[in-house]
Formats: C-alpha cells, sequence, structure tokens
C-alpha cells in the first residue's frame, strides 16, 4: 500500500517544549469538513489512552469518497466508499503504529442522516480507525459495546460529549 502521507510534524510549545499530543502525521486532502488540527491531536491522544503500551505515531488522512472507494476496492476487494480504513504498520520505521484513512464526504452524509455536527462524525471515523490500530474490534455485540465505551472517551478527549451513537430523533 502506498502511504497517503509523507511527513511527521511535531508541534513544539512557546518554551520548545513538545506537546502532549502524540506525533501525528497528517495529510488533509478534502474540502468538504474543515477539522481543527488540534482536535484530531486530542481524539488521536484519546484513542490512544486506551491502550497506553501500544501508542504510537499515527498517519491520518482525511480524504473523499472517490480515494477510499479507491483504498477500499483495492485492499478489501469491496468497490464502495466507506466510513474509515485502518492499516496496521507493526514494526514501521519511526515507532508508526499505523495509517487511519476518514472519508470526509461519507462523514458529511451520515452527519446529516444523523442529525450531527459533520467534524463531530468525521472525528468519531478517526477515534474508531486509531481504535481498530489498538486491536480493539466489532464484529460481536460484546466487542462493540466495548468499542463504543473506548471512541466516547477519544471523543471527550476532543470536547465532544453529545452521543453521537443514538438515532435522530
Amino acid at each position: 500500500m502506498r502511504r497517503l502521507v509523507s511527513r511527521r510534524v511535531h508541534r513544539r510549545d512557546p518554551a520548545g517544549l513538545p506537546d502532549a499530543a502524540p506525533p501525528l502525521e497528517l495529510s488533509d486532502r478534502q474540502r468538504r469538513i474543515r477539522l481543527p488540527r488540534r482536535a484530531l491531536e486530542r481524539v488521536v491522544a484519546g484513542a490512544l489512552a486506551q491502550r497506553p503500551r501500544r501508542a504510537g505515531a499515527v498517519s491520518v488522512a482525511l480524504v473523499g469518497d472517490r480515494a477510499i472507494r479507491r483504498l477500499h476496492l483495492d485492499h478489501m476487494g469491496l468497490d464502495s466508499a466507506t466510513d474509515v480504513l485502518s492499516f496496521p504498520l507493526h514494526g514501521a520505521a519511526g515507532g508508526l503504529l499505523g495509517e487511519v484513512i476518514a472519508s470526509a464526504d461519507t462523514a458529511a452524509r451520515e452527519a446529516a442522516t444523523r442529525g450531527v455536527r459533520p467534524q463531530d462524525e468525521l472525528l468519531l471515523y478517526v477515534a474508531h480507525g486509531v481504535l481498530h490500530l489498538l486491536g480493539f474490534d466489532d464484529h460481536s455485540p460484546a466487542e462493540r459495546k466495548k468499542m463504543r465505551a473506548a471512541e466516547r472517551k477519544a471523543l471527550r478527549a476532543a470536547g465532544i460529549t453529545r452521543d453521537l451513537f443514538r438515532s435522530p430523533r
């Protein structure tokens, strides 16, 4: 798989000390949803806090449906757009945990359907993808319950307290 992100960005505070946020590689290749970098850093840190022993740098790419559909076909054999894809990179240089690719187009559609903010929906996708890198799964009801609890914690770290999992009114 060709990586979508090509550089690592380490932010520093005015005193020159590293941020508390984990190293994050970010590639924003979409124009649909404006998402502050700080919100992404917080949701990634919140997700990584669920399994601190498995922490590492994370690569996040925000893309449109066309790009994620192509990746979905190439790597999963499914010719459809999806919300998020995760690719673990065990043993990668620089301690990279893996790459998360999230679709802003899908987030905008789903947010409108469910009555939530598109930014929050996209952050949910990023949290979900990072949790998959950490070994969380959502195939059985018991696993899904654990995943949802971890997603809520990650979203709270980014300041999102609204329950994004309830059906629209």
